[in-house]
């Protein structure tokens, strides 16, 4: 087992992989493991430093997450972060009760000492609470370094023992010295090197697949965008193409024209590609399925059998290489800790028992901008890496209700509209994602002399750094206008446009 830096303890925070993603911006390699990892794993990483997450529990529950005892006596420098701050607290024998108000939201952090952690962070910097719990009184031997206008415990620590505790989240991207906050403990407390990046990620990763696929054949599922088509080109470079089948499923749920396209991508990148049209299949297990739930797992069934099929074409292929994400990992099953499901992801929680290879993931701890960084590294065309995420589901996932051809036909002209009209004001780039969704609610309008009740559409632009988090996207209305005129104008069926301000949380990103 390598050495790892930086080691994250899971207590199921929704954030805590940006803990690890921060930190590896900085140069810093992190991992992250559930809280639970044994003390003989932890040693093994020969870790410089630990860092307990937050998490949804509360630390004076009977069944309250707790670490392995073992690593209070590593001598390790250690930093706790809300959930991970009241654990310290506890332990070292503090005091931690349910706070009188949740503290949700921005508070300015006033920096009590010149601590190395808080070494040229601004004095009143912007940071992110989120927690329930507070610290009655804190432990002895650990001082104030932190507070804010209702938190007298903001930051604490125990310089001696190199312990150190954040009530505030600094992973988050509000936090706006969050990141400088995280390196400061990594370097300065910890004694960490800036070594790591994207190019030894991906030569790591590339030693991995060539080791872990050997001689056999690998089965790599793509729908163009950006995560599969870096996954491929990755196995492209780990593996002689003889031993590489890219399998493209077209399954009818896709944007206008994107087969083509996808098709025309692959022939740039010079990877031999097999195009499978499954539209038929895929609309058949849709048929009269409306629950959200239903149909992600329809659409991931269906696939898995259109793979195994092609599978069963070729000999000695013993894997599957998916682009799954850690944003769709956390969303759907708690792997690395206590995590809440949010929703499950078409290509997340493993294989059928029925099914005899296993999986490459290559990208399976990464967010999405490392993913960018990842296919820039490997040499992928900027506008291919610049494409706005698009999910496994497809329009599946953008129509409300039953999925119908009609209802696929409105969402696709639509898209195409909306993309035409962002593109050609300039807005694409500046936005994470921006796609229309069909409300399956009819409307009263009037056209010409006319009277209509049809369909609604509703566009839906945000703006993220990682997808974990995200606010809706602050399009003049000029803008939005014009995509309302063209859409209603321009296509049989649609009487009403509506923008979605939703952020995440509590909204997600995706309507289903």
């Amino acid at each position: 087992m390598k050495q790892v830096p930086i080691l994250v303890l899971d207590f199921g925070s929704q954030y805590t992989q940006l803990i690890a993603r921060k930190l590896r911006e900085s140069g810093v390699y992190t991992e992250v493991v559930p809280y639970r990892e044994k003390l003989e794993d932890i040693k093994a990483r020969k870790p410089q430093g630990i860092i307990l997450s937050g998490g949804p529990a509360s630390v004076y529950a009977e069944d309250a997450y707790k670490p392995d005892e073992g690593i209070w006596d590593l001598g390790l420098p250690i930093l706790g972060i809300c959930y991970g701050m009241q654990l310290i607290t506890q332990h070292f024998g503090g005091s931690v009760i349910p706070a009188d108000h949740h503290e949700y939201g921005k508070a300015k952090l006033k920096i009590e000492n010149d601590s190395n952690i808080f070494k040229d962070i601004t004095d009143e910097s912007t940071v992110w609470m989120s927690h329930g719990d507070r610290a009655e009184y804190i432990p002895e031997g650990f001082e104030v370094i932190g507070t804010s206008e209702n938190s007298p415990y903001a930051a604490i620590a125990d310089t001696n023992r190199n312990i150190y505790a954040f009530q505030f989240h600094p992973e988050v991207h509000h936090s706006v010295e969050g990141t400088a906050m995280l390196k400061n403990f990594a370097k300065h407390i910890c004694g960490c090197e800036s070594t790591w990046n994207m190019g030894s990620f991906a030569k790591e990763k590339i030693a991995q697949i060539k080791a872990q696929v050997g001689d056999k054949k690998v089965l790599c599922g793509v729908s163009g965008g950006v995560d599969s088509s870096v996954v491929a080109a990755m196995l492209n470079e780990a593996l002689p193409k003889e031993q590489l089948i890219c399998v493209f499923v077209d399954q009818g749920l896709l944007r206008k024209n994107e087969a083509e396209d996808v098709q025309n991508m692959f022939k740039l990148l010079d990877i031999p590609l097999i195009t499978i049209d499954a539209k038929a299949e895929f609309m058949e297990a849709l048929k009269d399925v409306s629950d959200p739930e239903t149909k992600r797992k329809a659409i991931g069934e269906k696939f898995i059998e259109v793979f195994d099929a092609e599978a069963k074409k070729h000999t000695d292929v013993a894997f599957l290489a998916q682009g799954t994400l850690y944003t769709d990992v956390i969303e759907s099953v708690s792997v690395k800790g206590p995590s809440k499901t949010i929703k499950s992801h078409h290509n997340v929680g493993g294989l059928p028992d029925w099914m005899t290879f296993e999986l490459v993931e290559p990208l399976r701890e990464i967010f999405k901008d490392e993913v960018r960084k990842l296919g820039l590294e490997l040499g992928l065309p900027k506008d291919m890496i610049g494409r706005h995420p698009f999910p496994g589901p497809g329009l599946a996932i953008r129509t409300m209700g039953a999925v119908t051809e009609e209802g696929l036909h409105l969402i696709r002209e639509s898209d195409a509209i909306m993309q035409e009209e962002l593109k050609a004001t300039g807005y694409y780039d500046k936005v994470w994602q921006a796609f229309t969704v069909l409300l399956n609610v009819q409307s009263v309008g009037v056209m010409g002399d006319n009277r209509t009740y049809d369909n609604t559409v509703c566009i839906r632009m945000v703006e993220s750094v990682d997808g974990m988090t995200a606010t809706f996207a602050h399009i003049p209305h000029d803008v939005l206008e014009g995509m309302s005129r063209r859409i209603i104008n321009e296509i049989d069926g649609i009487n009403r446009v509506v923008y979605d301000i939703s952020s995440k949380p509590p909204a997600t990103i995706e309507w289903e």
